[in-house]
């Protein structure tokens, strides 16, 4: 019995002893690095960072406004986001600056109940009576969305027909650097623009969002396709190939490793870019106009006047978001090329 229990504890310790050992070398062979990295390359941190608050600021207001009651007598209307976002507001709320600018001629007018409280409107209301703080928590989702979808299919789209065209080389390379130079050479905003004119309905974010990778991934199929050639003769990947290994597991378990970085790069720069391309488009009317988007706030904006009739709450914290969307965006892109070109990284 004793020698048992003996026996039992020396296991434990020693499985104990392995478990830290092994937490050992997991942290300075994984966890280690990246805060060395953080340390030379502070430009992807801050721009995680300021993405990462946005992030957490649109979750919170969302589930803290989708539990508020509804400020309108519409009984279909379910919590205070939809009533706002949808125009629920009191009509005698129309043209409101944030109501905790107590000091605007607007706000300082209004008395006893008609004055709403600090935290009713903190960005204030359109010429619709809609509420730009719900507004513009419903619009940055969407946005982001609509960039991150059309940077998924670009990029994953891209980097499949790279890797067919230069890796395989013959007909297919042939065909495909056809098609991206013609893609690349054709304006595609102004597809975009002609394609809707000519379908006659709206574009909701997802449509948008799919329209832009169609033709956006010419331009990432042809950066890939640059490093796959470029790795297609590597000395590794001819090893590989005298050895016996078909070509999917050569592109899978000895080239798509080493593109990782560069794909994630390429990744991020065409969400940024399908980005401005949305907002864009978006302000252009060419959008879904029951969509609250950033791009489609920015419509509004110019389609009101709201700079000339002096509403400078309408258009300044949608710019805000959009300006905090855009630098986060370039920071992480910056710091993801220095992670990918090893001429750019730099001593701690």
């Amino acid at each position: 019995m004793a020698r048992a229990a003996s026996t039992r504890n020396l296991t434990m310790r020693t499985r104990a002893r392995l478990a830290r050992r092994r937490w050992g070398v997991f942290y300075q062979e994984r966890v280690e690095p990246i805060f060395l990295y953080s340390r030379r390359n502070p430009s992807l941190i801050v721009g995680l960072a300021m993405l990462g608050t946005l992030l957490l600021f649109t979750v919170i207001g969302l589930l803290g406004y989708s539990q508020m009651e509804p400020h309108t007598n519409d009984p279909s209307q379910y919590s205070r986001l939809d009533a706002y976002v949808s125009g629920g507001a009191p009509v005698g709320d129309k043209r409101l600056p944030p109501s905790w600018c107590t000091w605007c001629e607007d706000i300082a007018e209004l008395e006893g109940d008609k004055k709403p409280t600090i935290f009713q409107y903190p960005m204030g209301t359109d010429t619709q009576s809609r509420d730009l703080f719900a507004t513009n928590l419903r619009g940055i989702p969407l946005t982001l969305g609509t960039g991150l979808i059309a940077g998924l299919l670009s990029v994953g789209v891209g980097t499949v027909t790279a890797f067919v065209a230069a890796y395989y080389r013959g007909l297919p390379d042939v065909f495909i650097r056809l098609l991206t130079d013609v893609g690349i050479s054709i304006p595609g905003l102004l597809v975009l623009i002609i394609i809707r004119i000519q379908l006659g309905t709206e574009l909701v974010w997802w449509q948008l969002g799919a329209g832009l990778a169609a033709v956006g991934w010419v331009f990432s199929s042809r950066t890939v396709r640059s490093q796959v050639l470029v790795l297609r003769e590597q000395p590794y990947v001819e090893i590989a190939r005298q050895s016996g290994m078909s070509g999917l597991a050569i592109i899978f378990r000895e080239m798509m490793p080493n593109l990782i970085p560069y794909i994630t790069a390429s990744f991020v720069a065409s969400v940024a870019g399908s980005i401005l391309a949305s907002i864009g488009l978006e302000a252009l009317g060419l959008g879904d106009f029951s969509s609250p988007s950033l791009g489609m706030t920015v419509y509004w904006v110019i389609q009101f006047g709201a700079i000339t009739l002096g509403m400078w709450w309408w258009w300044l914290f949608p710019l805000v978001f959009i300006v905090i969307i855009f630098v986060s965006l370039f920071l992480i892109s910056a710091g993801l090329d220095e992670w990918s070109n090893p001429r750019l990284r730099r001593q701690v």
